[in-house]
């Protein structure tokens, strides 16, 4: 955790205010900022972004980086946890650029034989698996 501090602003409480009714979902800034749009509040881009990554810093919520065509994500894991204790992986159609995220023991097995059995430490924040979700595969006549 990053001694850059948790400066209290308005901004900031009403970005955790917003975080904390959305645990577990993955959101960008993009989301952050049309949410406050539409409840009339609107917080400057820039604002957003910057709260965001102090959050990160802090270990309040987690950070997704899926590849360079897509907007890091978001998800709020609060102050009980910290955010490195909560790993998801991502899967990313190909065909319709859907992004499913996996809270899954099984990858979790992957990632520590990768290390154990191969000297590879993976970055599970920033792994992704491609393919077809199953709209894309039905409508394509796959299986």
């Amino acid at each position: 955790m990053s001694q850059r501090s948790s400066y209290k602003t308005k901004q900031r409480d009403i970005l955790l205010q917003y975080l904390e009714t959305v645990p577990a979902v993955h959101i960008t800034a993009g989301d952050v900022c049309e949410y406050f749009r539409s409840q009339g509040a609107p917080i400057g881009q820039s604002t957003v972004y910057r709260q965001l990554e102090r959050l990160v810093d802090e270990g309040l919520i987690n950070k997704y980086t899926i590849d360079a065509n897509s907007p890091a994500c978001f998800e709020y894991v609060g102050p009980d946890h910290h955010a490195a204790e909560t790993v998801c992986f991502h899967c990313k159609c190909e065909k319709c650029g859907k992004l499913i995220h996996l809270h899954c023991d099984e990858l979790e097995e992957i990632e520590e034989h990768l290390y154990k059995e191969h000297g590879f430490r993976m970055d599970p924040f920033r792994t992704v698996f491609y393919g077809l979700c199953d709209d894309c595969m039905e409508s394509a006549g796959g299986v």
